[in-house]
């Protein structure tokens, strides 16, 4: 398709690795590039150049001869938009700002004012940091000057902040300073040492973040890695260590002993824009039970359509969050956010529409499934218009799964999949692609955890589903 020449160029083909730095330094010999908007997972950027003429020039030299951006050939065409849109809603198309916004892509690990320091003070002198979780994980970042946060930007813009997870889309934020009241995991002034949480009496916990991520059996082991040494963004003056450290800003006499768990806001997750009469407890725990340990589930008598979640930990509500918020089932759209609550209270029990109880306790159901040792094997990832299905039984066939799906009014697949399983396997898995996201979605909602018979079997089977990282089959 002919695509009208624009000053904004769509740059396919990317390594995982590219940060927005190898793209500036490849393509700005085309001309002054004015703004880069990263899409790590898409393995695609979009370029804004100051003028159709330098656009033109990329485009026609990448199509004419091979243009590798960190040893991968990458591939150019016009955007069909004509600038790129900056978060700032500002109309300076060069305008930037000492304060950068950190959004968190695919969090599967604890983000704190810890980690985040240590990502980005190698670059410049950080001055302070604000995590907020409203959609999703995000945080701003301060730095001294544009300057700092531009070089910050071009570092740090793509990259992953642990092994293919936790990674990090950078723009320029509104505000150009950010107001801390108090030096904790959600914020932190490092210009003043002594704005300390004195209320209980918690230090941070400095060694663990350092070292490995969180043994909470959530991933292989990915270590925190520093800027490369030959990198240019780096402070010149600044060694490098194998891990990047900092001075230590709380007195030894405070505990440092505590679990970070314990320092964030909550675990319970607020869900609201859910249908009256074809959502309830079960199978709100279908959905939330593929990011973390669900404890509890409560529907608001007040407030109707609106549901309570407790979970585990505050990042499995992290996960909650960032996976399934703007999520459409059921004809609505899921706002899913972290609660102000600390904890759910079975209080005003009432009867849900289909008679089941507005209040249930999943804390002692085998069906969690981050508390065994295979926990690391969960596939952890936003809907998709294709189910991973498993411990179905062995002789299970896709006319009994197409009847099974009609049976409970749950939208049908279009194609279906089954894995080649050993000889001595008692169970069958395979995946299940549907018409699109929403469909699978609600079939997960309803079909997951449903119990299948057979004869000469003295136990049912569990039919378990999650989103697979196919996208097709």
């Amino acid at each position: 398709h002919l695509i009208p020449p624009s000053p904004v160029v769509h740059v396919r083909g990317l390594c995982d690795a590219v940060v927005e730095a190898d793209l500036v330094e490849v393509l700005e010999k085309f001309g002054t590039i004015c703004y880069v908007m990263m899409m790590p997972f898409k393995r695609q950027a979009l370029v804004e150049f100051d003028s159709l003429e330098s656009a033109e020039r990329c485009v026609r030299s990448g199509g004419s001869e091979p243009v590798f951006i960190a040893n991968q050939q990458a591939f150019f065409n016009f955007s069909t938009s004509q600038r790129i849109t900056r978060p700032t809603n500002s109309d300076d198309p060069t305008s930037k700002n000492k304060v950068l916004l950190l959004s968190i892509q695919n969090p599967l690990y604890p983000i704190s004012t810890d980690v985040l320091y240590t990502v980005c003070n190698p670059v410049g002198n950080v001055q302070r940091i604000v995590i907020f979780k409203r959609n999703g994980i995000q945080a701003m970042v301060e730095y001294p000057s544009v300057e700092d946060a531009q070089k910050a930007k071009m570092a740090l813009n793509g990259a992953d902040i642990y092994s293919g997870c936790c990674t990090l889309k950078i723009e320029y934020a509104r505000p150009n300073r950010l107001n801390v009241v108090r030096n904790d995991n959600s914020s932190w002034d490092y210009t003043k040492p002594f704005l300390l949480h004195r209320d209980r009496a918690k230090g941070r916990q400095r060694q663990a973040i350092l070292g490995e991520h969180p043994s909470n059996g959530y991933g292989p082991h990915c270590p925190l890695l520093p800027l490369p040494p030959n990198s240019r963004y780096r402070r010149s003056h600044e060694p490098v260590p194998e891990l990047v450290s900092y001075k230590q800003l709380v007195p030894k006499t405070f505990s440092s002993t505590v679990p970070s768990a314990l320092l964030a806001s909550s675990a319970v997750a607020m869900v609201s824009g859910l249908h009256p009469n074809k959502m309830n407890c079960s199978r709100l725990f279908n959905l939330f039970c593929l990011y973390g340990n669900v404890e509890k589930v409560k529907f608001m008598k007040s407030v109707p359509g609106t549901a309570l979640v407790e979970m585990a930990d505050e990042y499995a509500v992290d996960r909650a969050v960032t996976h399934l918020n703007g999520t459409k089932v059921f004809g609505k759209k899921l706002n899913v956010c972290v609660s102000r609550q600390q904890a759910v209270i079975p209080s005003q029990v009432f009867e849900l529409a289909d008679g089941s109880s507005s209040y249930q306790d999943f804390s002692l159901t085998r069906n969690n499934r981050f508390s065994s040792t295979h926990s690391h094997r969960n596939i952890i990832q936003p809907p998709t218009a294709v189910l991973h299905f498993y411990n179905a039984p062995p002789t299970l066939n896709q006319q009994q799964l197409l009847k099974f799906c009609s049976e409970h009014n749950a939208p049908a697949f279009t194609k279906y999949k089954v894995f080649d399983a050993k000889p001595s396997s008692k169970t069958l898995s395979g995946l299940l692609e549907f018409d699109c996201k929403t469909a699978a979605v609600e079939a997960l909602i309803v079909l997951n955890h449903h119990q299948f018979r057979i004869a000469g079997s003295s136990n049912p089977f569990t039919i378990k589903l999650c989103f697979s990282t196919s996208t097709h089959l």
